[in-house]
């Protein structure tokens, strides 16, 4: 698992910990060692609700920008690489 940066506070009712990189996620408990268990369970439980909530990617925008990314390292190598806005690129109204 990633190393986050875990915040523990004493309060007058026990322990209460935080991470800055995972906002919302937090943990109380009557001890420190309980806050710290408590924090690890929930942190585990935040990121895997993250990666289970990410969408299957689109694998027509993929082929798109794989073909586009192709296009522009030829231009660049060529010294002819120029801006193109999103729509340029996908043909649509996606952006609006």
């Amino acid at each position: 698992m990633k190393k986050f940066l875990v915040i523990i506070e004493k309060s007058k009712d026990g322990f209460g910990a935080y991470s800055p990189d995972l906002p919302g996620c937090v943990a109380v408990g009557a001890t420190k060692a309980e806050a710290e268990e408590k924090m690890y369970q929930a942190m585990t439980f935040h990121v895997e609700g993250l990666l289970n909530s990410l969408d299957e990617p689109d694998k027509t925008i993929q082929k798109i920008w794989a073909i586009e990314a192709e296009k522009r390292l030829k231009a660049y190598k060529h010294g002819t690489l120029k801006t193109l806005t999103y729509e340029q690129v996908f043909g649509d109204d996606r952006a609006k």
